[in-house]
């Protein structure tokens, strides 16, 4: 398997160190770029599909933040390979399905990873754990420059960074955050913070983005608008957007805590018993019952050390992690089976709850 390096080392999305904010699981920056007096690749003749690919390959390889990085042509990997990389937030579906002249180069700890010629010749993206927009922005935007000294983008001084999609013209960016919202789940408010939130001009997508269910509780909140705002002013007003809604998380555990308390924990400890007893459990299941153990972590009823464990079983229950594993069962019964194995063997010694100790998030 080509990307068989990639599982030699733990992948940035799943290292929730102590400290970082228990709900925000992942912030990203994406920015979308073209090349300048070159077709956009939804344009461009299969000839120069592969030309711009290898024009980005020599040069996103040769960056110093991708040594040791690996690099894919999408026509060499299998759909097994692409669907692992999905999962991992690696690549878009929508490059999975690309036709020739399209591939991703990525760095070796997996936080950083360029997309080339999936909708835009380069979509430049950044993840790191926790709540670190800032941060993120930071990285992104040196490495951005970096690359601009290499390639000539496609850039009008009235409009911005030229993008395939209207939507991405100016800064070309998406900032988002992975979060983890279960009390607002449980308690039924998601439909009212998704209705504010996208009247503040930002999107709320599933765990894989546009038209994904949010499995395990897990909502993507981005920006939707890159014209007309700077960079630093888009990132200000994610960050806003973001610390209200994990306020409205606190205070929705709070509430569930106050008002019905043995109800939450039975919810809890039964996701516990089936995680540790199962024999046929579905990835859409487990995404769940997993969810449920990383509220008890937050809440202390586990060990804060199992969190690390749970955000990467979140990544290792995909159906593509789990055939990988199961070294290539492809029926679904087969898959359910192997991952119910997994999880009964993860949580054998993952400690028993807690339930008279409450209340870190």
């Amino acid at each position: 398997m080509k990307i068989a390096p990639l599982f030699e080392s733990q992948a940035e999305q799943s290292d929730a160190a102590a400290g970082k904010c228990a709900i925000v699981l992942t912030t990203r920056v994406r920015l979308a770029r073209n090349l300048a007096n070159h077709p956009f690749p939804g344009w461009a003749k299969e000839a120069q599909r592969s030309a711009m690919l290898a024009e980005g390959v020599a040069a996103i390889a040769s960056l110093p933040a991708m040594k040791k990085g690996l690099s894919f042509t999408i026509d060499e990997l299998s759909d097994l390979e692409k669907q692992i990389l999905v999962e991992r937030h690696l690549i878009s579906r929508e490059l999975s399905s690309a036709k020739r002249g399209a591939g991703v180069v990525i760095s070796r700890d997996q936080g950083t990873a360029v997309m080339i010629n999936e909708e835009d010749f380069l979509r430049i993206q950044v993840v790191r754990a926790g709540f670190q927009l800032k941060k993120v922005w930071n990285v992104v935007n040196a490495l951005d420059t970096e690359v601009e000294e290499k390639l000539n983008y496609a850039f009008s001084p009235t409009l911005g960074y030229l993008t395939a999609c209207p939507t991405n013209v100016g800064t070309g960016m998406r900032a988002s955050a992975m979060m983890h919202l279960p009390a607002l789940v449980i308690s039924n408010q998601m439909e009212k913070v998704v209705r504010a939130v996208n009247q503040l001009g930002m999107a709320v997508r599933g765990l894989f983005g546009e038209g994904s269910d949010a499995s395990g509780s897990i909502f993507q909140i981005s920006n939707q608008t890159t014209l007309g705002e700077t960079e630093d002013e888009i990132i200000k007003r994610l960050s806003s957007v973001l610390n209200t809604i994990i306020e409205h998380e606190r205070n929705a555990r709070s509430k569930l805590l106050e008002t019905d308390a043995n109800k939450l924990f039975d919810k809890i400890g039964r996701a516990f018993g089936i995680l540790q007893n199962g024999r046929m459990l579905t990835s859409a299941e487990v995404m769940n019952l997993l969810s449920l153990i990383r509220l008890g972590i937050d809440l202390g009823v586990f060990a804060e050390a199992r969190r690390t464990v749970i955000d990467r079983l979140f990544m290792e229950a995909q159906p593509g992690h789990i055939q990988y594993a199961a070294r290539g069962a492809a029926e679904t019964a087969q898959r359910d089976l192997f991952r119910a194995q997994l999880l009964r063997t993860e949580f054998a010694s993952f400690g028993p709850p807690d339930f008279t100790l409450t209340g870190k998030n």
